[in-house]
């Protein structure tokens, strides 16, 4: 294995661990993403990481993957509700408890999305702040922003979104905040027909955006992953890396993160 294939290795590993690992993190415990964040470098310095190689890219797009299709479930399984409300007076508690459990897997693969956007948002900006090298690299985005403020805007679209899409339903951003504000929303909503509906609707809307907010993230990715791996293909990163191995980079306590960036659905 040659020295650029075996850096290139180590690299991908450590991106694709990192971001596993903050998007593994649930809303709940948004406080720990920046902890994860923090061991960037340890993660780096992790041999075992090797056997991710070929899987890294794969693995982030999988997961995005995932968030889409279950997005798409959701989706349809709204709209056959949403077919049984037509011809009933109202939903049987047995059913629309099965549209309480849907419509709260959604806002957790919300927040899913939310992580991993934020997790490679992260990976983008360490690499911003320890070389240069990366620093020089055209990322081909509009005005050759950086990935970590296109991964920033992508999640306030998101977020916005979502949020408009609420208020036209006349509920709040801060009800489907978290899953307890959810089950209040919902239970209030379930006493009628019309609130079912609306639930429902709601719910349909959120799922359609989220497949295309997956699309265009994937595309995100794709692109970092492609621009990393060409920069650990040059002389000057060795150079980079060499020279921050003489540093004891490795062992030095990792930067902050951006701080701009936040996990989960934060209004």
């Amino acid at each position: 294995m040659s020295h650029h294939c075996s850096t290139l290795n180590k690299w991908l590993a450590g991106l694709v661990a990192v971001a596993l690992t903050i998007g593994a993190v649930t809303p709940a415990h948004a406080g720990t993403a920046t902890g994860a964040a923090t061991e960037w470098t340890q993660v780096l310095n992790n041999g075992e990481l090797i056997s991710l190689v070929g899987k890294s890219g794969e693995q982030i797009q999988n997961q995005i993957t995932q968030i889409s299709q279950l997005a798409e479930q959701i989706q349809n399984q709204l709209r056959i509700y949403e077919n049984m409300l037509q011809n009933t007076a109202q939903l049987p508690n047995h059913v629309w408890g099965q549209v309480e459990s849907d419509l709260n897997q959604l806002r957790n693969i919300v927040d899913q999305g939310q992580s991993v956007s934020f997790s490679m948002g992260n990976a983008d900006d360490v690499l911003h702040q320890r070389f240069q090298s990366y620093v020089d690299l055209k990322t081909n985005l509009p005005s050759n922003e950086t990935f970590s403020t296109t991964y920033q805007a992508w999640s306030d679209t998101n977020r916005d979104t979502i949020a408009s899409t609420l208020k036209a339903a006349s509920l709040t951003a801060d009800q489907f905040d978290s899953e307890e504000g959810t089950m209040d929303s919902l239970r209030g909503m379930s006493e009628s027909a019309d609130g079912q509906m609306k639930a429902l609707q709601v719910g349909h809307e959120i799922a359609a955006q989220q497949i295309a907010q997956m699309q265009k993230l994937r595309g995100l990715v794709s692109q970092q992953m492609t621009m990393t791996g060409t920069w650990l293909q040059t002389e000057q990163t060795d150079k980079d890396l060499a020279q921050a191995r003489r540093e004891k980079f490795f062992s030095a306590t990792a930067p902050s993160t951006s701080g701009g960036q936040k996990m989960g659905i934060e209004w």
